[in-house]
């Protein structure tokens, strides 16, 4: 629901800042006073072109701004939260500048976006239906929207478009396992690179042994010969060999200890010393003794090393993931191969889901043939109650099916109008009238009441070309519509004005060569003066307030 609106230096208007309601709010206001300058303003900030010369003269931009709120509108807080742009306030903020010298921009909650997005916004808040705007209620998709909210389909289409996107989603799958050339092409590379990496790529521990096992072969004589050098320098047959100037230390301190005791314990460390030398010693003699020059070993661990590094270079990983990457490639190559399977269970689904949507998708439609008659047929009655007692409304279900479930179903509508007697059933969408289109537009939000989900619609010159028991029962109608949302009309007619809850007055005063709009709420006293004015002409009597008074009793008490 449209809660302000805030209009600077936007045509005649100087500055204007409104409060609206709920219920039905009326906008009236001498001829050429520029009552319709509301619903301009509200057309730019819904994302309608913008012309510089809109900006007042004088001034360097024009600046618009509304405020909603969406507590009745759970589909703009998602849409605000899905594109990030919602408020902790849960409010609805839309601003729009227009420049002098061209060019506009938008924002939502404070936030730069593109026309494109406010309009996307504005279609879930604002219904206008104008003399010649482009209206959501003349888009099909909108039609066959507003048809299925009249016929209570809304279970049987979310059942059909649910079953729709299934298939979609199953036939993409079969597709991209199918695969043709491609799949066969990737099998046999997978086949190819997984006996690789099977015979070559090790677990880490087993790499990190090759590694070792490699560096040993290749260093055999260097380690027998350096082994076999210190093994002489331990227990050689030599004097400086280290046994041998151990066991003379060990002599020459037993003496010693026998003076002094306490070199006992150096004694026994020499002891252990030695005998911790003497097992080097061995150890060293067998470790030489047993390293054996093993050529075929060795080239046997540098070839699966030249192979493990081969394949790092190729599979663009280090040779330490090789055996991860060869099971991923193993679980990829399974799903391949066992694609056949999965494609035989996926085209039975796809069999069944076709069959389920046929099913839904006929009697969507027998549902949408009986809505369609219905609405036909009240909308036709209204018009008539509506000064357009020739006239005749239907909707034409156009057959749309291509083979491929439809998420929309097997059929578009298409809401046909003759406003004269003897003139064929034409598209709404090219009814050339303004004011017609606009009443036709109001019995239509009539006949629906109740199911169309947008929160503020917007009626401007709704009763052109009507007066007398017409205008009252156009008046009576969108009172009613303003029972279920908010409502806001441009009148000239005081049988409508009457019936609004709130009433706005649009008035122009000329100073020299400025010209200035005001907009004001009017209260009780106002409206009987307003509507005076509108009974009665210039000079306003005692009997045309007396009539006014009348009118709007009438009004409250319905």
């Amino acid at each position: 629901m449209l809660t302000h609106l805030s209009v600077r230096n936007f045509a005649v208007v100087e500055a204007a800042d409104i409060g609206f309601g709920a219920g039905l709010t009326v906008v009236t206001g001498e001829t050429g006073a520029g009552k319709s300058l509301l619903v301009d303003a509200l057309l730019l900030l819904s994302g309608a072109r913008a012309d510089a010369g809109m900006v007042r003269v004088g001034c360097d931009r024009a600046e618009l701004a509304a405020e909603f709120d969406l507590a009745s509108v759970p589909a703009a807080r998602t849409w605000l939260g899905g594109q990030a742009l919602d408020d902790e306030d849960g409010a609805c903020r839309v601003r729009r500048v227009v420049a002098a010298e061209g060019g506009s921009r938008a924002w939502i909650n404070g936030r730069a976006v593109s026309l494109a997005q406010v309009s996307e916004l504005a279609a879930m808040l604002v219904e206008i239906h104008g003399q010649h705007e482009h209206q959501a209620l003349l888009e099909r998709a909108q039609q066959l929207a507003m048809l299925d909210a009249f016929g209570g389909n809304q279970e049987a289409v979310a059942r059909m478009r649910e079953l729709a996107l299934r298939h979609r989603d199953i036939v993409v799958h079969e597709r991209e396992l199918s695969g043709g050339d491609d799949r066969a092409a990737r099998i046999a590379l997978l086949r190819h690179e997984v006996a690789e990496l099977e015979k070559w790529a090790l677990p880490s521990d087993a790499l990190a042994e090759l590694e070792a096992q490699h560096k040993r072969l290749a260093n055999a004589g260097k380690l027998a010969e350096g082994a076999s050098g210190i093994v002489e320098l331990l227990d050689g047959d030599g004097e400086v060999a280290a046994m041998r100037a151990l066991a003379r230390a060990q002599v020459e301190l037993e003496r010693l200890a026998e003076l002094d005791p306490s070199l006992q314990v150096s004694l026994e460390l020499l002891g252990s010393a030695g005998i911790q030398m003497g097992e080097a010693s061995d150890a060293l003699a067998r470790y030489a003794q047993d390293l054996e020059l093993d050529p075929e070993r060795y080239a046997e661990a540098d070839a699966h090393l030249a192979a493990l590094h081969d394949l790092s270079r190729r599979h663009h990983l280090p040779t330490t993931e090789l055996h991860a990457h060869a099971a991923a490639l193993r679980v990829e190559l399974q799903s391949l191969e066992g694609a056949g399977e999965a494609l035989a269970k996926l085209a039975a689904e796809r069999k069944q889901c076709f069959a389920d949507y046929g099913v839904a998708a006929a009697a969507l439609s027998k549902q949408r043939t009986a809505a369609a008659k219905k609405l036909g047929k009240a909308v036709t009655a209204l018009m008539g109650e509506l000064g357009m007692a020739e006239g005749s409304f239907a909707v034409d279900l156009l057959p749309q099916y291509s083979g491929e479930p439809d998420p929309e179903g097997r059929e578009r509508c298409e809401f046909t109008v003759s406003a004269n007697p003897g003139m064929p059933l034409r598209p709404l969408r090219k009814v050339a009238s303004g004011g017609e289109l606009s009443r036709i537009g109001l019995a239509i939000e009539v006949a629906t009441l109740g199911t169309d989900a947008t929160g503020t619609m917007v009626f401007d010159e709704v009763d052109a070309g009507i007066g007398g028991a017409v205008a009252e029962v156009v008046g009576a109608k969108l009172r009613a519509l303003g029972s279920r949302c908010q409502v806001l009309c441009v009148t000239h007619l005081p049988q409508v004005a009457a019936q609004g809850h709130a009433h706005l007055s649009v008035s122009k005063t000329v100073e020299g060569e400025t010209t200035r709009t005001q907009i004001a709420v009017l209260d009780e006293k106002s409206r009987h003066e307003e509507l005076a004015r509108m009974l009665g002409g210039v000079e306003i009597g005692q009997e045309a307030r007396a009539h006014a008074k009348r009118m709007l009793e009438k009004a409250q008490a319905s």
